[in-house]
């Protein structure tokens, strides 16, 4: 099957389209999926690129891409949720990570099937930031009249956060920031009255245009979390990251990779002391990592049929444009000019 890899850590420049091995059924829950289309997103790259390689080493060829959605091709004997043709959508687990590939292999209770009111394209920009967005909001519960901020709102997983806070969450006020020319674009690919306050961000800083002890939860996308504690209401405010960086335990525990001890006790020190400030503010913080789940995804997938939550695309390219594929990772790899996600048709 032809797969985007690479033979050694690359940026996107780097990456290769060739033939690999097509994944074989090797468990009986597995479920193999003939790819339709798969996203980009900045731990795609940034993996690739090698950012961890201190903490965990990778073997080549390593497969890129975590998204995706298309069609059941085959099922294991224990299967019971999903038959041969059936749409699907799932954020691949590392075990099977290969997304950007004509076909993928996942576990079942990591799969969904895909929303019927969107294209295989919508369907996959979804699972990764859908969940990301979905699994922290969890944790803030019901925002029922609350203040919600979430700077880079027309970001991959900052678009599906401020639709999710407002929809389904059901938060008072959604706060977030865009460059200038983005304004107009924030009402028109998230719906109109799901933002409420819109910072521009080339004119105006969030930190001293948000009143200070005003806002309920705040969705990190740009490692600004520590900047932002005096934002947070005290006692009550929540403040969740997943663009700092997680402590060692965590990192093992819930991102499933093995680091040195000292390492991991140096990550544990960066952490704790990021605790301990927001304590001092009387703040909760937490770094949080998405785990891929069948049953978010089927619940993201009800939200998406009933209207509350819309797929963003940026933009999309065919996998046999390996110039337009690599640039549009290069793109998401320096987090510049995008908006949306980034989707590979595989159609």
């Amino acid at each position: 099957m032809q797969s985007y890899h690479i033979h050694d850590y690359a940026q996107p420049q780097g990456y290769e389209l060739g033939q690999l091995l097509r994944p074989e059924i090797e468990n009986a829950t597995e479920v193999l999926i003939k790819v339709h289309a798969a996203s980009v997103n900045p731990i795609d790259v940034k993996m690739a690129s090698g950012a961890v390689k201190m903490m965990i080493s990778f073997k080549f060829p390593y497969k890129l891409g975590y998204d995706c959605a298309g069609t059941v091709a085959e099922i294991g004997t224990r299967v019971t949720r999903f038959k041969v043709g059936d749409e699907v959508y799932v954020r691949l687990p590392e075990s099977t990570r290969g997304s950007w590939s004509e076909y993928c292999k996942a576990p079942e209770d990591t799969i969904s099937l895909k929303p019927k009111n969107l294209s295989f394209q919508e369907a996959a920009s979804i699972p990764l930031a859908g969940l990301t967005a979905y699994q922290s909001l969890k944790l803030a519960g019901d925002l029922s009249g609350k203040t919600v901020f979430v700077p880079a709102g027309l970001s991959g997983t900052g678009a599906y956060c401020c639709q999710l806070a407002k929809n389904v969450f059901r938060a008072g006020k959604v706060i977030t920031t865009v460059s200038t020319g983005k304004i107009p674009k924030v009402p028109e690919l998230l719906g109109e009255g799901v933002v409420d306050q819109i910072i521009d961000y080339t004119k105006s800083d969030p930190k001293t245009e948000i009143p200070t002890g005003s806002v309920d939860f705040m969705f990190d996308t740009l490692g600004m979390a520590m900047g932002c504690l005096h934002l947070m209401r005290p006692k009550t405010g929540y403040l969740v990251s997943i663009s700092t960086t997680p402590s060692g335990d965590y990192l093992v525990e819930a991102g499933n990779m093995q680091i040195g001890f000292p390492f991991r006790q140096v990550l544990n020190l960066v952490d704790s002391v990021r605790v301990w400030r927001a304590k001092r503010w009387n703040v909760t913080y937490r770094f949080v990592f998405m785990h891929p789940d069948g049953k978010d995804l089927e619940e993201l997938k009800e939200h998406v049929e009933n209207g509350k939550l819309r797929a963003v695309v940026g933009n999309t390219v065919h996998y046999k444009d390996v110039a337009a594929v690599k640039e549009a990772c290069d793109v998401v790899f320096k987090g510049k000019g995008g908006i949306g996600k980034h989707v590979i048709s595989f159609e």
